[in-house]
């Protein structure tokens, strides 16, 4: 039996999108590993990502801290991956990203288990958004009470479950015209998940620096304009992409955001103004994918694989896709 098998690792959000992708590299690795979520009846697909017994989900709400130290009881590391997109009900960006963190650092230092934290590449304590806002506000908070704790903030992360182009796919499969908010000029660096999961993993397997913040993206950069493009051309529909200013655009999201799964909302908006790459002190300093030894996936090979669903034939008639050049 490996030495892994000896170690526990709580992951808290460990359900969602990217949380399946860490709990199966972590599987892989032979860890034993606890899944701390808010209803455990709904992770039971997880369970087929490691062996019988390796995988075992937990109730706990970062919302309440009881909760969360119980779900970190004898862990060796945890993991925290909760985050929210869009504030709904009770959850705030207040709540989770920074009362949430704060409850999961305390339980962490008094185990004295290493800490993982996810975060996000516009995280600043000074930014205009709520969702940058907190995430920077978070981060200081993961490195003030575990110092040696590692942050992970990556770029627009895509894969099978993603929520961008997915999203986008789906517009341009009812509406006529995409928009271009700000002009489309924005640049993203997308970040496969699969690359993030090892990632995280390579940080279990102590391969990071101590209290250092990595910045994670793929191999090539894109403006959102490009990015509207390549999904057009994936799912062979053609449609207008109109400019709209970002005044306009927020305006518009006032009313949108009280949709269900909310197209887009004020603060989405506010984070379109602010490119989303590694930056070159980071890459400098070696804190990136390649940093970690994990050579980076485009789009194009992952992405077609299940866009194709949002084509009018679906799998069938393939054509050779091209992929938009990268911005340098």
């Amino acid at each position: 039996m490996s030495s892994n098998a000896y170690t526990l690792v709580t992951i808290f959000g460990g359900s969602g999108f990217l949380g399946r992708h860490v709990v199966r590299a972590l599987a892989r690795r032979d860890y034993r590993i606890r899944v701390a979520v808010r209803r455990p009846d709904l992770a039971g697909h997880l369970q087929p990502l490691g062996r019988v017994g390796q995988i075992h989900a937990v109730q706990a709400n970062v919302r309440y801290p009881d909760s969360v130290a119980a779900a970190v009881r004898d862990s060796n590391i945890v993991i925290n991956l909760v985050g929210i997109l869009s504030q709904r009900g009770r959850q705030r960006f207040k709540s989770v990203h920074v009362a949430g963190t704060e409850a999961i650092v305390r339980a962490a230092a008094a185990q004295g288990a290493r800490l993982i934290h996810m975060s996000a590449m516009p995280a600043n304590e000074k930014s205009w958004s709520g969702y940058a806002r907190t995430k920077g506000r978070a981060d200081k908070a993961v490195l003030a009470g575990v110092p040696s704790a590692v942050i992970f903030r990556p770029s627009i992360v895509f894969g099978p479950e993603d929520n961008f182009f997915n999203r986008f796919a789906a517009l341009a499969r009812m509406l006529p015209a995409l928009p271009l908010i700000g002009g489309g000029k924005t640049k993203f660096q997308p970040v496969f998940v699969g690359d993030v999961a090892e990632a995280i993993a390579a940080a279990v397997e102590g391969k990071t620096k101590p209290g250092a913040v990595y910045e994670l993206g793929g191999p090539e950069i894109f403006t959102f304009k490009q990015l509207l493009q390549y999904i057009l051309a994936t799912i062979e529909r053609r449609r207008l992409l109109v400019r709209i200013p970002f005044w306009i655009a927020r305006i518009q999201a006032l009313f949108l955001q009280f949709l269900p799964n909310a197209p887009l909302t004020p603060d989405q908006v506010t984070l379109l103004k602010r490119d989303n790459v590694v930056s070159d002190q980071a890459k400098r300093e070696h804190r990136t994918l390649e940093g970690l030894g994990i050579r980076p996936t485009s789009i194009g090979a992952i992405v077609p694989t299940y866009l194709w669903r949002f084509r009018k034939t679906g799998q069938f008639r393939p054509r050779h896709l091209v992929v938009p050049k990268s911005q340098p």
